[in-house]
């Protein structure tokens, strides 16, 4: 007969293997989505390259342009005067393909099994990626061509972020989740510092390696995926984490309680018991509605919020490199190394609001500070930030800060704390749903501001940046509006979007 462990040894067991299983699902799921950034960010790096300033360069000897040609080294269709519509057009093709797949994906992601679904999304991205980047070497010049392979990308890069958020909250309990998805969401800012890094290698020569290049790597882990991602804890015999605690009962606690039947509902101390009955078939929740999802409170405030702040930081994403070489006169490849500052302080920015907003247990709050410090900060950035490259380099990363911190907090910790929210009674399975409906609508706003961005920017700079900070102050006044009208008493007398069981404490939204 096998002899039982000691509580100590058990313990200490269990805790190494939970933690290193959790700690392997952070940092996959962190590649994941780091590679799904890093195949966006070319486009942004290559723009300066395909229309450029043909008469500072030295024509080629077998060159067929005549001599007085000045758009020899541009790249057709985008060596017009016209050239910045059309790049927008190219970005916004990607982006509103993207906030309309984004709706979708969210209900896709609860159903079908994740590692399939992101394996799939992945391959195909790197895919559509390098035939971006293949246009070049197929010596293409139709902007039909460039439009289509960016409509099909931005469908398929609606696989990533609901899924991996959804897996990491499936091993992640509330507890420091501000923290830990700052550090993890920094996976968007790493990406975006690969993308620029790789893309800047070939950027002055074959530009189509900048995007076959970041392309290979995402399919290549793509097929990492399929082999390694683990969705549940309970597939590995790991411990669930607890995502709420509510009047001293735990989650699991609950959920055992209303199975009513079944070994699990007596309130054993051994944990042998525990780890056997979370092996054992139970009753598996509805996946919740779209409309059942916007109903949670907090989801409609924070997504409209999110709209605007995704507005600010994608067009810094999608037009920096290109502001940065027009106005401080840096050769292509030194605007998109030193656009990648930006994403430096966007690392920073996004640790920082996590480890605020868990000390003070105030998301909302968090966020609406760093939107009021972030406007002033765009504006200077404007006026003396390429005074000198010590200037640019210290404005860029607070501006990065205070612009992505606000954008990872929302789009991480307080998606993950609104999917487990305790108006759903323990169902998790809304968080899929939820993280879609935050982000896609965050990615209209993606889409109107490199938009925006294009028809402005023929204006003058200093317009598309009174266009940001305007955004910048819209997403604060939002976030505080709809506490404001709606109030907490509203919020929380919403019926309960899924289920009529025993009621529970009054709902919190993240404060």
């Amino acid at each position: 007969m096998r002899s039982s462990l000691a509580p100590g040894v058990w313990f200490l067991r269990t805790f190494s293997r939970d933690s290193w299983f959790r700690g392997f699902i952070l940092l996959l799921t962190f590649f994941i989505y780091t590679c799904y950034h890093m195949s966006r960010k070319p486009i942004s790096v290559v723009k300066s390259r395909l229309h450029q300033n043909c008469s500072e360069l030295v024509k080629p000897v077998n060159d067929s342009h005549s001599l007085n040609d000045t758009t020899w080294c541009d790249w057709a269709p985008f060596d017009k005067n016209n050239y910045k519509e059309l790049l927008g057009a190219v970005d916004n093709a990607f982006l509103v393909a993207y906030a309309i797949g984004m709706f979708i994906s969210g209900i896709f992601g609860e159903r079908l099994p994740l590692r399939y679904y992101l394996s799939a999304g992945m391959l195909l991205s790197g895919l559509f990626t390098s035939l971006f980047g293949l246009g070049y070497f197929w010596n293409i010049h139709m902007l039909w061509y460039f439009v289509l392979i960016q409509i099909c990308n931005g469908l398929v890069q609606t696989t990533g972020w609901p899924s991996v958020v959804t897996c990491v909250g499936n091993w992640f309990g509330k507890g420091k989740r501000g923290l830990i998805m700052g550090i993890w969401n920094s996976h968007t800012s790493v990406g975006n510092i690969l993308g620029s890094l790789i893309a800047g290698v070939w950027v002055n020569e074959q530009w189509g390696l900048s995007f076959v290049a970041p392309g290979a790597v995402t399919a290549a882990m793509g097929v990492i995926t399929f082999l390694f991602l683990i969705e549940y804890p309970e597939d590995v015999d790991c411990t669930a984490p607890q995502h709420h605690t509510s009047d001293g009962l735990e989650q699991n606690q609950d959920n055992a309680e209303d199975l009513g039947n079944g070994p699990c509902t007596n309130k054993e101390s051994s944990l042998e018991s525990a780890a056997r009955c979370s092996k054992e078939p139970s009753v598996q929740p509805a996946a919740i509605s779209f409309l059942g999802a916007l109903r949670i409170p907090g989801v409609v405030e924070f997504s409209l919020c999110l709209l605007f702040a995704k507005l600010v930081s994608y067009t810094f994403l999608y037009w920096l490199p290109l502001y940065i070489f027009n106005v401080a006169h840096f050769s292509a490849k030194q605007a998109g190394d030193l656009s990648t500052l930006f994403d430096v302080g966007g690392i920073m920015g996004g640790i920082m609001a996590g480890l605020i907003s868990d000390y003070t247990n105030g998301r909302a709050t968090t966020c609406c500070i760093m939107l009021i410090l972030a406007a002033p900060m765009m504006f200077l950035y404007n006026y003396i930030g390429q005074n000198g490259i010590t200037n640019s380099i210290v404005m860029l990363i607070i501006c990065g800060a205070l612009v992505n911190g606000p954008y990872a907090l929302i789009t991480t910790a307080v998606s993950a704390d609104l999917g487990t929210h305790q108006s759903l009674k323990g169902n998790a399975k809304a968080l899929s749903t939820v993280t879609a409906i935050i982000d896609g609508t965050g990615s209209i706003g993606a889409a109107l501001g490199p938009l925006l961005a294009g028809l402005i920017s023929p204006t003058g700079w200093n317009n598309v940046f009174y266009m940001l900070i305007s955004a910048d102050i819209l997403a604060c006044l939002v976030r505080v509006l709809g506490d404001f009208l709606l109030g907490w008493e509203t919020s929380s007398s919403l019926a309960s979007p899924l289920t009529t069981q025993k009621p529970v404490s009054s709902p919190r939204r993240p404060s």
